[in-house]
């Protein structure tokens, strides 16, 4: 009778050691889909053996996941850090096509597949397409500076490069991982805490992308509506310069999308973005604002600001898109000349990040937060009110 009372007793402080380990296994997340793996079915089993030593086996999304060494890693850790566990073995499984489709099905809330979260009428995503009239004025340097100073400032931020043929945003955001596929599903790879797809990911070294319009509207389509975004704060499109297809198809996919105008202090420039700018008359988008880059070089001998390409671009454009469109159209700021943000689009750090305090990386730094604390609007928001009855 003793020797049954100390078996319960032995069962009941096992069971009381696995809880441990499985509550331990909920504080690890998936490194691309960023959720508990607990929560995402990927613990096959725990076993502990009588002197402590744990066993876990993980399921995997598929047999070349990127991000199996840091899946059992942080396993490893988590549960080694259980009192009373004295070793960790990993064992990694993959997924059967039946359980990918069911994570699949889970992750998009039983939604139907090819559906854009950002084109609902409920989704609480702002979505910025950062256009310019002409090539060259710096609007992937503005677009990856602002994603990731909203993302050090606490938001859930993503960027679609969705310049097929200039693609450049992965480099310039030091985006070293590639996409994982999960039945019809992405997960896109993410650096400084935002997340990216692009085309660039999908073709061998650097080879061009030779498309016509059709292709560039699909490949837009599956970036929107077959990438894991999560729950996203705010999404980035670089668009290509000009109005071509892709603005296109961006009012088409995501019409409530806001327009956010890059150019320079010249003339020339200006004229151009003025044109890019008024696709929304046509596509019935807002213009959020505009943002002047390369607005002066302070001169390293003495400090003074030189214009290099002249003066008030930034501003002409937005003057005559507030005629045109009849709504106020802001420069939301001037970025100077800075060999560091060309330094920081090298390097994969952006200058909002290496150098915050730099003129461009507090100009930037203050446009992402005027963006990033624009209010969303009352869609989903409750209003605090009670109903009266009146009878």
């Amino acid at each position: 009778m003793a020797s049954d009372t100390q078996d319960v007793q032995g069962d009941g402080a096992a069971t009381a050691l696995e809880e441990s380990v499985r509550e331990a296994l909920s504080t690890v997340q998936d490194p691309e889909i960023h959720r508990p793996i607990t929560e995402l079915g990927m613990v096959k089993s725990v076993e502990i053996a009588p002197d402590g030593a744990a066993k876990v086996a993980v399921y995997l999304t598929v047999s070349g996941c990127p991000m199996r060494e840091t899946i059992t890693q942080n396993v490893t850790t988590a549960v080694g850090r259980v009192s009373g566990i004295s070793s960790v073995e990993v064992e990694l499984d993959v997924m059967s096509a039946e359980q990918r489709q069911e994570l699949s099905q889970m992750l998009r809330g039983g939604a139907a597949e090819r559906e854009i979260p950002f084109a609902k009428p409920n989704s609480l995503t702002r979505v910025y397409a950062v256009a310019s009239g002409k090539g060259g004025v710096g609007k992937s340097s503005v677009t990856v500076n602002l994603a990731a100073a909203m993302a050090a400032d606490g938001l859930k931020v993503a960027v679609v490069d969705a310049d097929i043929y200039g693609h450049s945003v992965p480099r310039m955001l030091g985006v070293e991982g590639r996409p994982t596929q999960v039945e019809d599903m992405i997960m896109p790879p993410s650096s400084h805490g935002v997340k990216v797809i692009s085309i660039g990911m999908f073709t061998p070294g650097n080879a061009p992308v030779v498309w016509r319009g059709p292709m560039l509207h699909r490949a837009l389509q599956q970036f929107l509506a077959d990438v894991y975004w999560g729950d996203l704060d705010v999404l980035l499109l670089d668009l290509p310069p000009g109005t071509g297809d892709i603005a296109i198809s961006v009012a088409q996919l995501i019409p409530g999308a806001e327009i956010l105008l890059v150019t320079t202090p010249q003339q020339a420039a200006a004229e151009v973005a003025e044109r890019a700018g008024t696709i929304a008359l046509q596509t019935h988008q807002k213009i959020v604002g505009v943002i002047e880059n390369m607005s002066g070089m302070p001169c390293p001998h003495c400090g003074e600001m030189v214009d290099v390409f002249g003066t008030g671009g930034g501003q002409t454009v937005a003057d005559a898109l507030t005629r045109a469109t009849g709504a106020t159209v802001p420069v939301l700021g001037n970025i100077p000349i800075d060999v560091r943000l060309r330094e920081g689009g090298d390097d994969g750090t952006p200058v909002v990040l290496s150098d915050p305090g730099s003129p461009a990386g507090a100009a930037l730094r203050d446009v992402a937060g005027k963006l990033g604390v624009r209010q969303r609007g009352l869609s989903g928001m409750s209003l605090g009110l009670t109903p009266r009855n009146k009878f």
